[in-house]
C-alpha cells in the first residue's frame, strides 16, 4: 500500500480545513470565513484499499507576528514541513501574493515534492486562464503536479487523492484503518465551541478568544462537557454572553448539536465566559491553555 504524511499549507483562509474535511468525508477541522480559524496542527487520516493518506491541517502561514499566539501559529505551520512525505500548497485565485515568496523560500529549503492546488476554481469563468497560470507557475517552481480544485464543491478531489497516493511511498498502515484523527474528543469539543463563537461574533473578537474544556465526563447515556471561553477584556465577555445570555445560548445549542453528531451520544454542554488579560501575548498562559510545541 502507499502510505504517508501530506502537509496542507497556504495563506490563512484559503480552504485547507475545508479541503481536509472533504477528503476525509467527515468534519475534523473547524472552519469559518475568518482567517486564523485553525490554530493547531491536526491529523486527518484517510484509509482506503489503495493506501493511507495522513493529512496535516495547519494554521495559515502569515507574516505579522504581533503576539505570542501569532508566533506560535507560524511556528506550528513551519514545523509541519518536518517529517512529511509530500506537500499540497493550496492557493485561491490565479495570482501570487506578497507572502507567497516566503512560502517559496520555505519549500526550497525543505526540498519536498509539492503539489500546487488552485482552490475555488468554480469562481473562475475563463478556464483557459487556469492553464496560462499553470504554465507560469511551472517556470517559478518545479511543482510535481498542478490541479484546479474546489474544496467546497468537491471538484477534482478524486483526482487530487489519486495524485497523492501515487506520490506516497509503499508502506504498511501507519495508523489503524478505523482511526480518523490523532486528536481526542475533548479537544474536538473545544474546537467546535470555538467554531460556533467565531461564526457568530464580529471580525476582531475571535482572535482574542480561546476555549478550554474544564471537565469531560463520559457517562453511560450522556456525556457532560464543561467549557470555559477565555477572553482578554471584560467588554469582550459581555459580547460573548450577549443580551440576557442570548448569544451564549445560541452558541451552546449550535455546538451541542455538532458534538452529539461527532461522538454519537447525547451531550450536556455548560459554557462559562472568563477573562484572562493578555493571554494571547503571554507564553505561560498559552501553554496552560493547550498551545504547546508539537
Amino acid at each position: 500500500m502507499n502510505c504517508g504524511y501530506v502537509a496542507l499549507i497556504g495563506r490563512p483562509n484559503v480552504g485547507k480545513s475545508t479541503l481536509m474535511n472533504h477528503m476525509l468525508g467527515q468534519k475534523i477541522s473547524i472552519t469559518s470565513r475568518k482567517p486564523q480559524t485553525t490554530r493547531h496542527r491536526i491529523l486527518g487520516i484517510n484509509t482506503t484499499e489503495a493506501g493511507q493518506i495522513i493529512y496535516m491541517d495547519t494554521p495559515g502561514m502569515h507574516r505579522v507576528e504581533k503576539k505570542a499566539l501569532n508566533r506560535y501559529l507560524n511556528k506550528t505551520a513551519d514545523t509541519t514541513l518536518l517529517g512529511v512525505d509530500l506537500v499540497v500548497w493550496l492557493i485561491d485565485g490565479l495570482s501570487w501574493h506578497d507572502y507567497d515568496e516566503v512560502i517559496f523560500n520555505k519549500l526550497e529549503r525543505a526540498g519536498l515534492p509539492v503539489i500546487l492546488a488552485v482552490n475555488k476554481v468554480d469562481k473562475v469563468k475563463d478556464k483557459d486562464s487556469i492553464l496560462a497560470f499553470f504554465a507560469k507557475a511551472q517556470k517559478r517552481y518545479p511543482f510535481t503536479e498542478m490541479l484546479p480544485i474546489s474544496a467546497l464543491k468537491g471538484t477534482n478531489l478524486e483526482s487530487l487523492e489519486a495524485v497523492l497516493l501515487k506520490q506516497l511511498p509503499e508502506s504498511e498502515l501507519i495508523y489503524p484503518e478505523d482511526q480518523i484523527t490523532d486528536r481526542p474528543e475533548r479537544f474536538l469539543a473545544a474546537e467546535i465551541v470555538r467554531e460556533k463563537l467565531t461564526r457568530r461574533l464580529g471580525d476582531e473578537l475571535p482572535y482574542s478568544m480561546t476555549v478550554e474544556i474544564e471537565r469531560f465526563e463520559e457517562q453511560k447515556k450522556i456525556t457532560k462537557i464543561y467549557a470555559i471561553v477565555w477572553v482578554e477584556r471584560d467588554s469582550q465577555k459581555n459580547i460573548v454572553i450577549g443580551k440576557q445570555g442570548e448569544m451564549l445560548k445560541k452558541v451552546g445549542t449550535d455546538a451541542r448539536i455538532d458534538i452529539e453528531k461527532l461522538i454519537d451520544k447525547k451531550v450536556y454542554l455548560q459554557i462559562w465566559v472568563k477573562v484572562k488579560k493578555g493571554w494571547a501575548n503571554n507564553e505561560r498562559a498559552l501553554h496552560s491553555l493547550g498551545f504547546m510545541d508539537e
